[in-house]
């Protein structure tokens, strides 16, 4: 639990609710001036096919701390329609990115 706490603690983080109950989140990393990466986006199943996740990208792309960003990435298994709809496009040039991918990340000590 660390971990999910640390994260959203540096991250700018967005919910959904429904009453009282969670059923959506979504994090964006950022310095607030030129760049932000979208992560762990998600509206429980029950409530999927109601247009929360546009409503979530909606209000994140409204927030005032992050407009006239130069870059806004995110990565995406299987919802690559829904955030085209937001203007988000495949890789202009992905020979440029590179990553260090650590899978055990989350089963380490912090």
């Amino acid at each position: 639990m660390a971990v999910v706490e640390k994260s959203i603690e540096n991250s700018l983080a967005f919910g959904i609710l429904h009453g009282e109950e969670q059923v959506g989140f979504a994090r964006v990393v950022t310095d607030k001036a030129t760049f932000a990466y979208l992560a762990d986006v998600y509206v429980l199943e029950a409530h999927r096919g109601q247009g929360l996740s546009k409503r979530l990208l909606e209000e994140i792309q409204a927030h005032e701390e992050l407009q006239g960003l130069r870059r806004f990435l995110l990565a995406t298994k299987d919802a690559h329609g829904l955030y085209a709809q937001f203007g988000f496009k495949e890789l202009a040039n992905p020979s440029r990115m590179m990553e260090r991918w650590n899978p055990n990340a989350y089963s380490q000590a912090l």
